[in-house]
């Protein structure tokens, strides 16, 4: 018996490997369109990024100058772009076809300039988001930190500069994917509460999947968009090693009702810093507020935070966003793993065979482009060609080199003194100028040793002097991608 309590079907038009938000939108596309669709996944998600995210519905608000700084990066933002334009339809259809819980709980974004973040990032990150929104005719206005809606914080985290994103809104992820799952049944699809262990290929051609009970799939077409355990299926490929490797940008993000029961109107947010998605509160309703998130790189995904990371989480968001934060109740702590491919551009596209498609990689973007990915997908897999140009993230690749190296160095020293000034560091005036003398060359030379060729992005670069694993995954994956150029 399947999870709708119907009874199982060995034969698909299409098995979807992961019951986040990628896959689930995918499926729920497909099932509309009179497929015989079936969605894999636990229900309650391990390891999934969905799950735990702060589910902001923009793109902007992500800009920075590293992301600009390529074509790739730039085309990446063009994504984002039409994934906005393609929300207020999506979720206008996926509540009139569904019940259940409302899942807009934010009107617009408020990005704060404050006064603990760096010129090299914050004040640079804050200036890009206003040039690209220009740039696109986007609408937004300056607001006086004065008159910021529900912002109380302390006096030398303070806001400094702000505007607002009137079009860039967010959703209860946990709403959403509730309602996806229903949109899916109720089209016709199949949920499989089962985990998929091998991609079943004969003559080129992806034929099926095996569940962890060892039952076959049959199906048409196989979509890998399990998030970073789609690299457990790769591994079972013989092109998994020409695919760039997944590793975690596993997070840690609360849920905490406020002492006063008030919670903001809009996100309220800072520029990205310090290697994460910069600071956020989302309004939850309820008198719930959503804090988040941090981001470290792992070889691993992981299930449960680290003390550090949950303590340095609060602290900011008391610091720098309201105060009456520390005297409120955390309800939740969430850990979610964004699929993160060691050149950090998205995998998307064919998977190397006939039949095989590849969703993930998308790091911090996956729920934001899920309306885009799903439409885009399924009319491939229809045979009705590309509409969206996706070529440059095609999966079978070799990495994205999309800074030289020693561009790379330069950002992960600016993060990584960041941290520091987020930490709130007290050192004398003069030691940040010795400090980045001595860290570069270090990182330089970090990164000739680790390959003399291929420089992973910053974070990875960052997180590999810590993390044996992750230099021995690293090492292994440019190893075969000299073999196989």
């Amino acid at each position: 018996m399947n999870a709708n309590g119907n009874a199982d079907r060995t034969g698909f038009d299409a098995v979807v490997v992961g019951n986040g938000a990628v896959g689930l939108s995918l499926a729920w596309v497909l099932a509309r369109r009179g497929q015989r669709v079936a969605v894999l996944g636990r229900p309650h998600r391990p390891w999934a990024g969905s799950a735990a995210a702060g589910a902001m519905l923009g793109c902007f608000g992500e800009v920075t100058t590293s992301l600009l700084a390529s074509e790739h990066g730039r085309a990446k933002l063009e994504l984002g772009i039409e994934a906005t334009r393609r929300w207020p339809r999506w979720l206008e259809e996926l509540e009139d076809r569904t019940e259940g819980a409302a899942v807009r709980t934010a009107e617009g974004t408020t990005v704060i300039l404050n006064a603990i973040g760096t010129a090299e990032i914050d004040d640079a990150n804050y200036q890009a988001i206003r040039a690209e929104l220009t740039r696109h005719d986007e609408p937004f206005e300056d607001v006086e930190p004065s008159d910021l809606d529900w912002v109380d914080a302390e006096p030398i985290s303070r806001p400094l500069k702000a505007f607002h994103i009137p079009g860039e809104h967010a959703v209860s992820a946990a709403a959403l994917l509730e309602r996806l799952e229903a949109a899916v049944v109720r089209a016709g699809g199949t949920l499989v509460a089962e985990e998929a262990t091998r991609v079943v290929h004969r003559a080129g051609r992806a034929t099926g999947v095996v569940l962890a009970t060892g039952r076959e799939l049959g199906a048409d077409h196989v979509v890998l968009a399990a998030g970073v355990r789609t690299q457990d299926l790769l591994d079972t490929l013989p092109v998994g090693p020409r695919i760039p490797r997944l590793v975690s940008g596993y997070g840690v993000s609360s849920l905490v009702r406020t002492v006063d029961g008030t919670t903001p109107g809009s996100v309220v947010r800072t520029p990205n810093r310090s290697f994460a998605c910069g600071l956020h509160v989302v309004p939850r309703g309820d008198g719930h507020v959503y804090l988040g998130a941090t981001n470290v790189i792992s070889a691993e995904p992981r299930d449960t935070a680290e003390m550090r990371d949950l303590v340095f989480l609060l602290q900011c968001a008391h610091r720098q966003v309201r105060r009456t934060l520390w005297n409120s109740d955390v309800t939740k702590v969430q850990v979610g793993n964004r699929p993160v491919s060691v050149d950090a551009f998205p995998l998307l596209g064919g998977g190397g065979m006939e039949g095989l498609w590849i969703m993930t990689g998308t790091y911090r973007d996956g729920l934001h482009l899920s309306p885009l990915l799903a439409e885009e997908f399924a009319a491939r897999i229809l045979g009705e060609g590309p509409r969206t140009d996706l070529e440059r993230f095609t999966p079978v690749r070799r990495p994205i080199q999309a800074w030289s190296r020693e561009q790379t160095v330069d950002v992960l020293v600016d993060h990584q003194m960041g941290i520091g000034y987020e930490q709130d560091w007290t050192i004398p005036v003069e030691w940040h100028g010795w400090i980045e003398t001595d860290l570069r060359p270090a990182t330089l030379a970090w990164a000739e040793q680790l390959d003399p060729e291929f420089t992973p992005p910053p974070e990875l670069l960052f997180a590999s002097r810590f993390d044996p694993e992750l230099v021995s995954l690293l090492r292994k994956y440019y190893a075969t991608c000299r073999e196989h150029p």
